[in-house]
């Protein structure tokens, strides 16, 4: 290969894969398969002693699925990727890998729903405990840090101060990456050292496939004493010491052979093939998303019937000089805004949107509406939603890549309805 740097939108189309060398096909195959067949014994105790890189069974590892893995690694500059079967899976491998009984997590205050429930209720039954703090404040991470805190964890904005907080505690710093994609923001630059993805998003686009993705920068010192796993013999697998055997990527191999394979939320062929058909064209994609999202922002901020607009691409937010240095190419397609009259104002303009559709997900294609407070936050207290920015009055709208106007004008119609009583 030549001794080139490809730009991003190369690399979405190319990294991981050449045209196959036994049929010519030039797009990635689909190896739907359970299992590979070994060359002979030897060659099938040396894959399972880890000593040989090759496939065994695709809950482990999978052709296709690793095209996925690799084209990602490169968009996120990352050393090494896992792929997984939803972003909530991966979230879940990439802690469960980190953690064990009477550890401790500080995330963000700001999280996702899912993520707040896996860390505040689910690793609690396990007994691991989580501290959560306002992120847009720095230095509340290092409050909240403890002797046996094992990971820091947090959405995109404000990676340099935050990975500076973590890597003083000699503890990896983890960034859900999901909304901005890698085409926007690529933390592991910013000081991450881990990035968590949920492909079913702008990764794939389409809305019609689930999957997650792991990546690991490679320089994060595992042998700084605080991760036994990583640099002691594996009682699960054949007494392989992770970071001794894989170096750079020795955590990616652990959440492969010690969470992934037992726990086995796997990415089927299929469905990493689908999400690669949408990773061809994020560049594209992220741009309208991008620009239509800054237009609706703009447009709902002139709106009589709007209380507050939050899109941190729009001047005047309070995450706008945020958003310049660590999304210089747009602020993505997520935004949020109040509607006056409250709840129930927010369900008559769900109610009345044309083709806006009314569904738990984002970074669709199409542009899509919810009330969060009685949906994807519906399990947590009033109070912790408003910890978390979610109010009453809150829609939180994915905005798409239709038509502009089209866009514009659903949301007008919908708004005006909701204004009826």
């Amino acid at each position: 290969m030549p001794d080139r740097k490809f730009g991003f939108e190369t690399l979405a189309l190319h990294a991981g894969q050449i045209p196959d060398a036994t049929t010519g096909a030039r797009a990635a195959p689909i190896y739907q398969t359970t299992s590979f067949v070994f060359d002979s014994a030897e060659h099938a105790a040396s894959l399972f002693n880890l000593q040989t890189f090759g496939n065994v069974y695709s809950r482990i590892s999978n052709p296709t699925v690793a095209v996925l893995e690799e084209r990602v690694a490169a968009l996120e500059g990352g050393r090494a990727a896992l792929a997984t079967a939803t972003g909530q899976a991966a979230e879940a491998v990439a802690i469960m890998t980190l953690v064990e009984q009477g550890d401790h997590i500080v995330a963000a205050a700001t999280l996702y729903g899912g993520t707040h429930t896996l860390l505040a209720v689910n690793l609690k039954r396990l007994g691991v405990d989580a501290t959560f703090v306002d992120p847009d404040e720095p230095e509340n991470f290092r409050r909240a840090l403890r002797p046996n805190t094992k990971l820091v964890y947090a959405e995109t904005l404000g990676i340099a101060a935050v990975g500076a907080i973590a890597r003083e505690a000699g503890v990896p710093f983890v960034v859900d990456n999901t909304v901005p994609s890698p085409y926007l923001c690529r933390p592991l630059e910013h000081g991450a050292d881990i990035v968590v993805h949920s492909a079913t998003k702008y990764i794939g686009g389409h809305g019609t496939t689930m999957g997650g993705v792991i990546v690991e920068s490679g320089r994060f010192p595992w042998d700084n004493g605080k991760f036994p796993g990583m640099t002691t013999p594996s009682p699960g697998y054949h007494g392989v010491i992770f970071h001794e055997t894989f170096g750079d990527f020795g955590y990616t191999m652990r959440c492969r052979m010690e969470t992934m394979r037992t726990f086995g939320p796997a990415l089927s062929p299929f469905n990493a093939w689908l999400l690669l058909q949408g990773l061809e064209t994020l560049p594209l994609r992220m741009e309208r998303h991008c620009a239509n999202a800054r237009a609706v922002a703009e447009f709902l901020s002139g709106h009589p019937q709007v209380e507050w607009v939050n899109y941190p691409g729009l001047p005047g937010n309070r995450y706008y000089e945020l958003t310049r240095r660590y999304l210089p190419r747009g602020a993505s397609g997520l935004l949020s805004f109040g509607i006056k009259g409250g709840a129930r104002a927010g369900e008559r303009f769900i109610d009345a949107a044309t083709f806006m559709s009314h569904l738990a997900n984002i970074g669709d294609a199409k542009t899509l509406v919810i009330h969060p407070a009685s949906t994807t936050h519906r399990q947590m207290g009033e109070a912790e939603q408003i910890k978390a920015g979610v109010r009453p009055e809150m829609i939180r709208i994915s905005v798409g890549i239709e038509t502009l106007d089209d866009i514009l004008w659903d949301i007008d119609q919908a708004l005006h309805a909701a204004a009826k009583e």
